[in-house]
């Protein structure tokens, strides 16, 4: 039996497709989170673009709504990283990852947290969040009263890793400002976690992300051992190679467009899934960041697709008379693909700070000619 190989244009145009990057998608802020898997959000505000760049209308408002009232939340899932996700996504998510974050922290601040009963601090963290929202550092700062001469930093981290908490509201609405205060998902959302198999977590990767290896969901979740998994799936999904000659899994009714479908100019923000979410990122990007004046720098660029793959960087400084977007290509680019960087480019600039006056886009001389 032959099996289909996909090349890097159909993979590049099926990731696309799930993550609403070939056409702007008609769905609710909670339809869409649930068909992304979520948004990676650590930061309070550059995920809005993620939303806005697939969504028909602006996201803002309904997103901020949504956090508000405790129906989204952000929260450490994946990897151990803050994201955005449905309260129903998160009461299940959550637990299935949970060894990936407790992993992460003893391995990080397994000496400062020698000789203490990791039960006892958990318990302890949670009643001292029956007072309210607390910050990292006021929790460290009670847990330190309560174990005198251990370190509470690490055993707010030891918390963190144990108790699933939510980031509560202001941060993280649009526009707004706040602390890095938490609560338990449970307090803040009135909802308890809840099981669910490992194998929801593949299925929902694949509609989000696939085709895909196995390593290119180990790479997203952080879990480990999943080989085992997709083999329990494979009669239920279908499987192709990569030009690499690695297998490839999918859900059948997945879309997969043809590697000759237009993709249109996109802007991502720094920490967009489509970007952090495949062990070969090749699919999406063919160069280094490194090489493009990133090295060395705490920064995570903010791309720009151009036929569907990373092809420049921006960047947005606003005042309360202009708005300009700079765009960096990495390469020659076409006039129309100048064109429509300028197009989509006004657009965002015109979310991103409507108060503005003007709005521009500024394209530099490109990195390589």
């Amino acid at each position: 039996m032959t099996t289909t190989v996909l090349d890097a244009r159909a993979l590049n145009r099926a990731t696309l497709a799930r993550q609403l990057l070939l056409e702007r998608a008609g769905l609710t802020v909670p339809q869409v989170l649930e068909r992304l898997a979520g948004l990676q959000a650590q930061t309070p505000q550059t995920w809005y673009v993620g939303l806005w760049s697939r969504m028909d209308r602006d996201p803002a408002a309904e997103a901020s709504a949504l956090l508000a009232d405790g129906a989204a939340v952000r929260i450490a899932v994946m990897r151990g990283t803050i994201h955005l996700l449905t309260t129903e996504d998160a009461r299940w998510l959550r637990p299935l990852v949970d060894p990936v974050i407790e992993r992460g922290t003893l391995s990080a601040f397994r000496r400062k947290l020698a000789g203490l009963d990791l039960a006892e601090v958990t318990a302890a963290g949670r009643a001292a969040f029956a007072e309210g929202p607390l910050t990292f550092a006021e929790l460290g700062k009670l847990l330190a009263e309560r174990w005198p001469g251990h370190d509470g930093a690490a055993m707010a981290q030891a918390v963190r890793a144990a108790v699933p908490l939510a980031q509560v509201p202001p941060r993280g609405l649009w526009g707004r400002s706040g602390p890095v205060a938490h609560l338990p998902l449970e307090q803040w959302t009135g909802q308890g976690l809840r099981a669910a198999p490992v194998d929801e977590l593949v299925r929902r990767y694949l509609a989000a992300f696939g085709p895909a290896t196995v390593k290119d969901v180990q790479q997203w979740s952080g879990l480990t051992r999943l080989a085992e998994v997709l083999d329990r799936l494979r009669p239920e999904l279908v499987t192709f190679r990569d030009g690499e000659g690695r297998e490839l899994f999918d859900l059948p009714q997945a879309p997969r467009p043809d590697g000759d479908v237009p993709a249109p100019v996109r802007y991502l923000y720094d920490f967009d899934n489509l970007l952090l979410s495949h062990a070969d990122r090749s699919r999406v990007l063919t160069v280094d960041f490194a090489d493009q004046g990133f090295a060395g720098v705490n920064e995570m660029p903010r791309s720009v697709l151009v036929d569907g793959w990373v092809a420049a960087t921006w960047r947005i400084e606003t005042g309360k008379r202009e708005a300009v977007v700079t765009v960096r290509p990495f390469h020659r680019l076409t006039a129309a693909q100048r064109h429509d960087l300028v197009e989509e480019g006004t657009a965002l600039a015109r979310f991103l700070a409507p108060e503005a006056a003007r709005h521009e886009v500024r394209i530099t001389a490109p990195t390589t000619t």
